[in-house]
């Protein structure tokens, strides 16, 4: 490919016609600014811009996964490099395959590079934060990775506000959006930095950066969150609202001090995909209809139960969602509060100034609610402010860490609470777990391996629901609570008495297509 073979004028014609054709009204008299607009709306992503480009030139556009980190180019200064924001990826004595990611620019460099290198230039397009990682990754080739050293405050501050570690810190979380993520891990390790995304479940790495990046993307993040830069030894955290085009997140920051440095998790909240809708949690129709004939109940506590992370919250703020209206009074405390709801008084529980569950529930109590949800469960005294507020007429929601329905009677009994209060108060244990969801492009492929698919990032899974165990006390239970009965009797009597366990409900699920059993013995392996 010979100096200006690509006719970049027609290209850039064909590119308005085609995003014209799309997003009518735009103004394209700036091009550039346009594009830029059209990606920070939200309106397409910068690969699928950039990937309209690559069509409009007849070149290609690469995906991040689909190539490795060059060898460094001989007689090519890391400066020019840097400045431009290109790289050679392939090249011969004849031609060099050019990553680009400014189609303003690759006209420029076309004519500039042919000449200068004696050699045919081939732009190949790809995302701006990409390239910069590959060109700090090129640049570091060969050399000792430097420690990761303190620096001061304003040292920090500047690192943290350079364009380049702006575009990066803001990828990471555009690609966490893409691909549904809860939460982002960032991790220096001994050679450089990990990021990885939590993905239904699932950790699964989105990309490594050089070890000398840390401060800089740590201070930025930091930033955000509203937390001490120049702390590292003490863990922080913190809060903040990111918008990225027409996403708005809520993020919770955490940061604790590691052998390498610092391990900061941020927990991702959709504001704008949240729906709390008892119909789409996965329940069976059974389940369903049992566990909404439960919650109409005026009183007594209803417990969601499972490990952490699987799903409790959102079933409890669905039930909520479907109680809440302006008959009821409804408060809540919770640690910390995930979602803000309108017409909910939610109570935010502080250690510090003495704020604890059964300090703001002994106060909550004298407030006159319909319906209280206590976030968790941890000790007798909460507990016997949460019985006592539902045998005096509240509906009491809440969440305990067990494994299975019955193990919510005998944990309640371990922190001392007596037989005859939680055989009087306790109406009904919902437990959960989250499997992830064939992908159903794959299944419509006829594979589930996942190989190249786009929608499932070559997981084979899209998705998540849950699989449940509904235990609602009757009588002969409540009289089995009272004998002091093992779990084991409590669940054959409850099983006689027509409850589908968790292992039942996700065979269901798995005969009719919705997980796989390999996914379900993952979820289920410690009941």
């Amino acid at each position: 490919m010979t100096p200006g073979s690509i006719d970049y004028a027609a290209a850039r014609a064909r590119l308005d016609e085609e995003l014209l054709k799309r997003f009518p009204g735009i103004d394209r008299s700036a091009p550039a600014a346009s594009d830029r607009k059209l990606v920070e709306d939200g309106k397409i992503a910068e690969s699928g811009l950039l990937k309209l480009y690559a069509e409009a030139c007849g070149v290609e556009f690469v995906e991040e996964d689909e190539i490795g980190t060059p060898e460094p180019f001989p007689d090519c200064s890391a400066t020019f490099l840097n400045t431009h924001c290109c790289l050679p990826m392939e090249w011969d004595e004849n031609s060099v395959k050019l990553l680009v990611t400014d189609p303003y620019e690759a006209e420029e460099l076309d004519f500039m590079l042919a000449s200068s290198w004696k050699r045919s230039i081939t732009p190949v397009f790809c995302r701006r934060p990409f390239l910069e990682r590959l060109l700090s990754k090129v640049q570091s080739k060969g050399e000792e990775e430097a420690p990761v050293e303190a620096e001061d405050e304003n040292t920090l501050r500047s690192m943290a506000g350079e364009a380049r570690i702006v575009r990066l810190v803001n990828d990471i979380f555009t690609q966490a959006i893409e691909l549904g993520a809860s939460d982002i891990h960032v991790e220096p390790g001994e050679e450089n930095v990990a990021v990885r995304c939590r993905v239904d479940g699932v950790l699964t790495e989105i990309l490594t950066a050089p070890l000398k990046e840390f401060p800089a993307i740590a201070s930025r993040i930091k930033l955000l969150g509203g937390l001490n830069i120049a702390e590292s030894r003490l863990p922080q955290d913190g809060r903040t609202n990111v918008k990225l085009g027409r996403t708005e997140l809520d993020m919770r920051i955490s940061t604790i001090p590691i052998l390498t440095g610092e391990s900061i998790v941020l927990r991702l909240l959709d504001q704008g995909a949240l729906s709390f809708d008892l119909r789409t949690l996965g329940m069976s129709p059974e389940h369903l209809a049992q566990f909404e004939k439960l919650i109409q109940i005026p009183h007594g506590i209803i417990l969601v139960v499972g490990p952490t992370g699987s799903g409790k919250t959102t079933t409890l703020y669905s039930v909520i969602n479907q109680l809440n209206d302006n008959r009821k009074k409804i408060i809540t405390i919770e640690d910390p509060v995930e979602y803000k709801t309108p017409g909910l008084c939610q109570v935010q529980v502080n250690h510090k100034i003495g704020v604890t569950f059964a300090a703001g529930l002994r106060s909550i109590v004298r407030q006159d609610p319909d319906i209280i949800l206590v976030g968790e469960i941890r000790d007798r005294e909460t507990a016997d402010i949460a019985i006592n507020a539902a045998l005096t007429g509240h509906l009491v929601l809440s969440t305990l860490h067990t494994n299975d329905a019955v193990g919510a009677v005998t944990r309640l009994l371990d922190m001392g609470v007596e037989n005859f209060l939680v055989a009087s108060a306790l109406f009904g244990v919902l437990s959960q777990r989250l499997v992830r969801k064939i992908c159903p492009d794959c299944h419509a492929a006829g594979t589930i391996d996942g190989v190249k698919c786009r929608r499932c990032n070559g997981t084979g899974f899209k998705g998540r629901c849950g699989i449940f165990e509904l235990l609602v006390l009757n009588d002969e239970i409540r009289t089995a609570v009272t004998h002091d009965a093992s779990s084991a009797e409590l669940e054959e009597i409850a099983v006689r008495h027509g409850m589908i366990t968790l292992k039942q409900d996700g065979e269901a699920k798995v005969r009719a297509g919705i997980t796989t059993a390999e996914e379900l013995g993952r979820s289920t392996a410690e009941v």
